[in-house]
């Protein structure tokens, strides 16, 4: 089997670790996430897993949040089987392969041009589906994504990693360019950002926070277009029920004090 070289900086690496949760979680008997593509990525990249290795404790949480928000775009696709799906800050996550969308959807993908070019040797063309090189910061790109259609926006694991004017930015091209729908992403409160500041593994890819937010309404101080649809915290999330009874006592207790219980969350507006 060929392997591909892997050399990622920042917060570029840190998908190499959400790759690695859901292909391990893929991997046993009875998977809250079935992801073969991952399995399959993590054995043809040439990567020092261990270096990074996410805790079981942040393994769920990746495999907790990709859950929940495959859930999502499954029912707005459901209700919308003509939609454009908009994948911010894609990695290597493999949702549009998961998902099967229906022919009528179009799938757009988009990350920088180093990580695209590794999707591109690792997983295969489908129809409905571009993948897009660039960051998602950058102005050009987002003019070759059509606006007539109900758009369902997705970012996992970006958001908190660009600059605030960076990301005020982003939301006003995306809510300028199409008429309305919806848009789902993960954040982290201040505490959580200082948390991850000291997070060991993210230290060691170079990434850094740049974002985040404690009461998800005051996301309109960036784009006032955006209105709060839901805040789910992890305790919430679909399957949470499946979970480790270890993994639900330690968020039970999370929940009993205010500061830990935005920690992180998902969040989704309509605009």
């Amino acid at each position: 089997m060929q392997t591909e070289q892997v050399h990622l900086t920042q917060e570029k690496e840190t998908m190499l670790l959400a790759l690695y949760s859901r292909a391990m979680e893929s991997r046993k008997g009875a998977p809250l996430l079935r992801d073969r593509m991952a399995e399959q990525a993590i054995e043809r990249i040439d990567y020092d897993f261990e270096r990074t290795k996410p805790s079981s404790v942040e393994s769920l949480q990746v495999v907790l949040r990709s859950l929940q928000l495959d859930r999502w775009t499954a029912e707005f696709l459901a209700e919308h089987p003509d939609a454009t799906v908009l994948r911010l800050g894609c990695g290597l996550d493999s949702r549009v392969y998961r998902l099967e969308p229906p022919p009528g959807v179009r799938w757009f993908d988009v990350d920088y041009p180093e990580v695209i070019e590794l999707r591109q040797r690792l997983y295969p063309e489908r129809a409905g589906y571009r993948m897009f090189g660039a960051s998602v910061t950058d102005p050009g790109w987002l003019d070759q994504v059509p606006g007539d259609c109900p758009a369902w926006i997705v970012a996992e694991g970006l958001m908190y990693y660009l600059p605030e004017s960076g990301l005020k930015t982003l939301l006003n091209r995306l809510t300028g360019h199409f008429p309305s729908r919806q848009m789902a992403f993960d954040a982290v409160s201040s505490l959580g950002a200082k948390l991850a500041k000291n997070n060991a593994k993210i230290r060691a890819t170079g990434a850094t926070i740049g974002w985040w937010i404690d009461d998800p309404r005051d996301i309109q101080q960036l784009d006032p277009k955006l209105e709060l649809v839901t805040e789910l915290r992890p305790a919430e999330a679909h399957r949470y029920d499946r979970l480790p009874r270890s993994f639900r006592a330690l968020l039970c207790v999370l929940d009993l004090f205010p500061s830990l219980r935005r920690l992180n969350r998902l969040l989704r507006y309509q605009f």
